[in-house]
Order: C-alpha cells, then structure tokens, then sequence
C-alpha cells in the first residue's frame, strides 16, 4: 500500500474481487433489467458519501438505467472509468458452475461477465471509493452503462446525460478486455432487422409467387459478394492494422418459411456492417438500401404485394485516432504501453469521443475470453487491473 494511503481504512470497503463476486450475482442480460444491479453500486457508493446519478433508459425507466458519479474537485478536465453493466445470455451454453456465482479454480475466476466487464467495473468503483477516501485534485468520475451488448445505445445516452451534471470531464477510459494495453481506434456499426414479405403460393408454380426466402438470399448473397469485394482491396494506412482490414457484413440470425411445399411469405434476418475507420457508414448504409429497392423491385415484377421492410437497430461511430490524446497519454504513462493497437470490436468509447472526450480502451483480460460458456478472468489480470487502478490513483493525487 503507497505510504500516503492511510493505514486504515472503512470496515465498509470492499476489495475489487468482492465488488465482483456482487456484480456477478446480478444477472444482468441485456433483456432483463439491471436495476437490482444499480441499486446495490448506487447504494454502496452512497455508504461512502458519494453521491451518484442515475439515468433512466427512456424508453424503459423502469427497467433499466445507467449511473454515473464524480469524486475531488468540482473542476473539468478529469477522467472518466466508464464499462457497461449487461451481459451476454448464457442459454443453450454448457457451464461447468453456476454463471451468476463468482467460483475460483486454477487460478481464474468464473462468472458471467467476468471478463465482458464487470471485472474493470468491480475496478472502477474499488478506485473510486479509494478516490474518495485518500483525497485526489484531479477529479475521477465513473460511468455504468446499459444496453452495452445490443448496439452500445446505452453508452451514447449516458455520455449526453452526463453533460451539464457533473463538470466534463477531459479523457475517458473505457475498460473492454485488452490485456491492460491501449486501444486507440476501432471499427463502427450500423445493424438493420430486414423482413422480406412474399407471396405464397405451391412450390410447383413457384414462378407465380415470390419467395421470401429465395429474394432474401439474393441479400445475403450481396452481403458475400462484398465481403470478397472488401477481402481483395490492399489495405492502407491505419486499415491495416485492422483484422480484418477491411468492412466486413455478416447475418447471424435468419427465420421464414410455413413448409417446404410452400413459397415462404415471410423472411427475416439480421444484417450487420462493421466499418472500418476511413469509410463511411452513411454511404454503406445508402448501398445497402440501393440493393434492397433493386430486389424489392424484382419482387413486385411478379407481385405488386410483395416488399421489404427494413429497420435500423443501431448506429456505432468508429474510434478514430487522433493526434494529442489525452486519455492514449494517460494510459500510456500509467501501463509503459506504447503498441499500437486498434481492434475490430465496437466500444461505447466511440460515443464519447463524439461527446467531445479524449477517449482509450484499455481494460483487464482478453476478449477472446467473452461471451464463451465458462466466461472467466484470471486472477492475475484482476490484479493487474488493480495494479492500473493505484498507478491511476497516485497520478490523479
């Protein structure tokens, strides 16, 4: 413990692995509400006089909301621990422990979220409570969001309601698993839900009706040709530091159909674009749409009953490097890292750097690790992560 920490501290005060082990208990799955969750940091932060701010999801204020506070000086320009608080589902994963009970062996620990974050967010309070109690003159600010794992929309309504509540302030640490090392750029995102509505009709005059399945192959098949389109370009720059280098479009969910014997009258798939830094998402999304009117115009060829509906889910800016980031120096003092890193992952990190803050991701673990059954943190990133949060603390002192 540094000599200026004072040798005792409150009963109350919780150590990082314990703030953890309560984080994970709460099974906060992005469909389910994290108010339990809220409540418990909000309450825990209260027993030492800090006072936090609670921000209601809008459309659902009473299930969901995010939480964010401020120690030290009622001054800008200090540093933001921001991790989201939802978790990934865990049905249809074959778990060795319960999820949602922190369980140690072979020198990891166990738990849903553990690494995808509340490993960082168990960090984040543990410093901020220790902020408190030694005394900081540059402020430490902490930012909980929701809605993390479902396009990151919870990061950009915290990042606004943050503004005019607590003083802005400069950098912001957003604490996704990179090992502790520091991650200044990655891809954005746009996400569309597409329905393709056909006509059915007997299989064996298929020529008479319009598939919704077979049309809405075409789609899918457009999003392959782009992906090899993308995957042939040489990338330049910064792209190449990418993996991959390049925009890439994916369908991870599909469902249509009545019976094989049947022309589908409905289809629908998720369509996803992850857009690497140098291209824009407003002109892929205007491609996209391009190729949904060509198709939906060879559908009402045949039937003038037959269209797509599409609906956007989300919209994710990219991190974007930038010159004199305060937040990459910061990290970079504290860690000794200087890699250059950029990841093909979406943060809420983006968000803020749109809300005018210097923004780096850097956070305890691997994220190779998340999502997975059996989702674990070693014990020695925690306690790296630990080791980040004093290093951070003696500067902000």
């Amino acid at each position: 413990m540094p000599a200026d920490v004072p040798a005792t501290r409150p009963s109350s005060c919780l150590t990082p692995r314990q703030i953890l082990e309560k984080l994970v208990s709460f099974p906060t799955v992005s469909c389910d509400s994290n108010l339990p969750l809220i409540d418990w940091v909000e309450g825990y932060l209260a027993s030492h006089d800090i006072a936090a701010h609670r921000h209601p999801k809008p459309a659902e204020p009473d299930f969901k909301a995010a939480l964010f506070a401020h120690v030290g000086p009622e001054a800008r320009g200090g540093v933001v621990l921001s991790g989201h608080t939802d978790v990934v589902p865990v049905d249809g994963q074959d778990w060795t422990s319960d999820p949602f009970t922190l369980t140690e062996r072979d020198g990891r620990l166990y738990g849903r979220g553990s690494t995808d974050m509340k490993g960082f967010d168990a960090l984040a309070i543990w410093a901020l409570v220790e902020a408190k109690h030694r005394g900081v003159t540059t402020p430490l600010q902490i930012a909980l969001s929701y809605d993390e794992e479902i396009g990151c929309m919870g990061g950009r309504d915290l990042a606004r309601a943050m503004q005019g509540v607590i003083p802005k302030a400069k950098s912001v640490i957003v604490g996704e698993p990179t090992m502790m090392k520091a991650v200044t750029g990655h891809k954005g995102g746009v996400n569309f839900w597409v329905h393709v509505h056909g006509t059915s009709v007997h299989s064996s005059i298929l020529h008479t009706g319009v598939s919704a399945i077979m049309y809405g192959a075409d789609l899918i098949q457009w999003a392959n040709r782009m992906n090899a389109e993308n995957a042939a370009k040489t990338p330049t720059g910064m792209q190449a530091l990418f993996d991959p280098p390049f925009t890439n479009v994916h369908v991870g969910v599909i469902k249509g159909g009545t019976a094989h014997n049947i022309t589908a009258s409905d289809c629908a798939f998720g369509m996803g674009f992850r857009v690497i830094p140098g291209e824009s998402i407003e002109d892929w999304r205007a491609r996209f749409m391009e190729e949904v009117k060509a198709l939906e115009t060879r559908m009402q060829a045949v039937s003038s009953e037959a269209w797509i509906e599409v609906s956007e889910m989300f919209e994710l800016p990219p991190l974007v490097p930038v010159e004199d980031n305060a937040a990459e120096a910061l990290v970079r003092r504290v860690t000794g890292d200087n890699g250059v890193m950029q990841v093909s992952y979406g943060t809420e990190a983006s968000h803020f750097q749109a809300e005018g803050y210097d923004a780096v991701v850097c956070g305890p673990s691997d994220i190779d690790i998340a999502h997975k059954p059996d989702e674990y943190i070693e014990i020695s990133q925690l306690d790296a992560g630990e080791a980040f949060m004093e290093r951070l603390l003696e500067t902000l002192a």
